[in-house]
């Protein structure tokens, strides 16, 4: 079972979201995407500013749809939200000491996607390093430490968490030394996700019962983009421009974050659209063509955005 329920309607208008794209863009194939979308009714039970506790929060039913929802693929900077919400739980916990220095890698890895900052968050995280190969014992206890991640993730027992994988560190050029072992011959040791548990854990973040209220809305804060064209720069670093933002209306409130490599485009978006039903929307792609493009994903938004309004 998933956090929401499934809907007729959704089911009938997400499979025209779907059947819209794939006449769009016939290279795109039907294993190369997929969708969670979560629509949140009246009474909305997210961006409260922490007003509901985590026993109510949980309480409220909420609808979805998804394709291809429970498919592991390797999620790129998608995977930050994981480590955002790790890294509250560490602060929160006691586990790691504030700093200066670690609110602007935390700041950064979010904001500006930037793999620095998130391999910082990960050996804070895991009390790991990366550099030169190390020999079979030492090696087996820096890879168990560095599996602290999953581990956290795993004991809060969703179904949706159960396939993932997140104990790497994000690449420019690609991982090297220990790091490159850790990661497997074939890559089998890569990061995955599933639309599912990304559009989860981003449900717990704008339900404000992600760690604390408190953390929540820091982590939302982090989270918001600005739709205004001239707060944007000319490329896909501000995380709106080819992505989900950009098939939105200007006086929608956006939150997100966006993932990107030669192989995929992904983006994972909470949004308020005025006098319509908040949503949450999931969207990863695949193939080397594809993660070039530009206009799939705004054109699945405007896709949204239209099927909302028929709510």
């Amino acid at each position: 079972m998933t956090f929401f329920q499934k809907d007729e309607q959704l089911e009938s208008l997400g499979t025209g979201i779907l059947e819209a794209t794939w006449k769009e863009f016939p290279g795109l194939a039907q294993n190369q995407i997929a969708l969670t979308w979560v629509v949140y009714d009246p009474p909305v039970p997210v961006n409260t500013g922490g007003a509901l506790s985590a026993e109510e929060f949980w309480k409220h039913q909420v609808r979805g749809f998804n394709y291809r929802g429970v498919e592991r693929i390797y999620p790129a900077s998608v995977v930050k939200l994981f480590y955002l919400v790790a890294i509250h739980e560490w602060l929160e916990t006691g586990m790691t000491p504030t700093s200066a220095e670690l609110d602007r890698a935390i700041r950064d890895m979010i904001v500006h996607s930037s793999n620095d900052a998130t391999s910082l968050i990960v050996d804070i995280l895991s009390g790991t390093t990366s550099g030169p190969e190390l020999s079979s014992d030492p090696f087996e206890t820096w890879k168990f430490q560095r599996n602290i991640i999953n581990r956290y993730l795993q004991s809060l027992s969703w179904q949706e968490l159960e396939s993932i994988n997140v104990n790497q560190k994000t690449w420019g050029d690609g991982p090297y030394g220990r790091e490159r072992a850790f990661l497997g011959e074939m890559m089998e040791n890569r990061n995955m996700l599933t639309t599912n548990a990304t559009a989860r854990l981003l449900h717990t973040i704008i339900g404000g019962v992600a760690v604390s209220s408190r953390r929540s809305q820091t982590m939302m804060q982090r989270l918001k983009r600005s739709l205004v064209p001239t707060d944007l720069t000319d490329d896909e670093e501000n995380q709106v421009t080819g992505f989900l933002g950009a098939g939105l209306p200007q006086d929608a409130h956006f939150w997100s974050k966006a993932g990107w490599t030669s192989q995929v485009r992904h983006d994972a978006a909470y949004i308020e659209v005025p006098n319509q039903r908040p949503y949450l929307l999931v969207v990863f792609t695949e193939g080397k063509a594809h993660s070039k493009n530009h206009t799939i994903l705004p054109f699945i938004s405007q896709q949204t955005v239209a099927a909302i309004q028929q709510l």
